[in-house]
């Protein structure tokens, strides 16, 4: 390690601890959140969240929508009609949306997790070989139905990857405004297979992991948090962000399918 990344290291350390610290102090009673959050990083979230507020003293309220997309239930519809937030957890690709935006508070935002691609097929069903392009490509066209979110991961896949393959019109896509929806239709034998982020798999109800994709078309999609603009309780949503990005949270969101990047070592 150089001089500078050695700077570096020792001054996370030093943010680490401070932070530790204010986490350990409770804010009045009446401290207030509003969180926002799409599907990728909840899993994580929801175990996490009970241990945040008894810490903090903190209390959060949480509602969810999908990173990117149309419709009205997507996080920047929410933003936009006014449902009142204060911090959002989405996908980086969708918040950047909303900076470019204005919604969010400058210099807020740090990315939390990464989680890859990966197939979901009913709770008990074979199995099928992705881990090759080609592998995954037979197991697509084979399909009678493919369930996709329409969010970040979708637009990737549908934008992307099956016009690369060469398949957007040879397979049956069904489009969920949700990554819940998706597993749903699988597990309820509507698809045979979901293609969508692994953390949104590996603890959805009547689904089993299949695998990861090829890294030739993966997307190893980013969970990022951010304060919104005009935020009031700014201290308190501090708290939530080095609460989330900590060392403290890094098993439940490994446990979750992603790996945690809020407390990387430099290079």
């Amino acid at each position: 390690m150089n001089a500078v990344s050695s700077r570096r290291w020792s001054a996370l350390n030093a943010i680490v601890v401070v932070t530790a610290t204010l986490l350990m102090w409770p804010l009045a009673a009446s401290a207030q959140l509003k969180v926002l959050i799409s599907g990728g990083f909840s899993g994580p979230y929801e175990q996490l969240l009970p241990e945040f507020e008894r810490m903090t003293g903190i209390q959060v309220r949480t509602g969810s929508g999908s990173s990117q997309g149309t419709g009205p239930q997507t996080i920047a519809a929410q933003l936009a009609r006014g449902v009142p937030t204060d911090v959002v957890i989405l996908s980086r690709e969708g918040l950047t949306e909303l900076i470019a935006a204005n919604r969010i508070a400058a210099g807020t935002d740090a990315d939390l997790a990464r989680t890859p691609l990966g197939v979901a097929v009913r709770a008990g069903a074979p199995k099928p070989d992705v881990s090759t392009v080609e592998a995954f490509k037979q197991v697509v066209l084979k399909a009678k139905a493919v369930a996709v979110p329409s969010s970040t991961s979708g637009i990737f896949l549908t934008k992307d990857v099956f016009p690369r393959l060469g398949i957007a019109d040879k397979i049956n896509v069904k489009l969920t405004p949700r990554g819940t929806g998706a597993v749903a239709m699988v597990a309820a034998g509507e698809a045979d297979i979901a293609v969508m982020p692994v953390s949104e798999i590996v603890h959805a109800p009547g689904v089993d992991f299949a695998g990861t994709l090829a890294e030739e078309i993966q997307l190893n999609q980013v969970f990022s948090v951010a304060v919104v603009v005009g935020l009031k309780e700014v201290e308190a949503a501090k708290r939530l962000i080095a609460f989330l990005a900590s060392e403290r949270a890094s098993a439940a969101i490994k446990s979750g399918g992603m790996e945690p990047l809020g407390q990387r070592r430099p290079n």
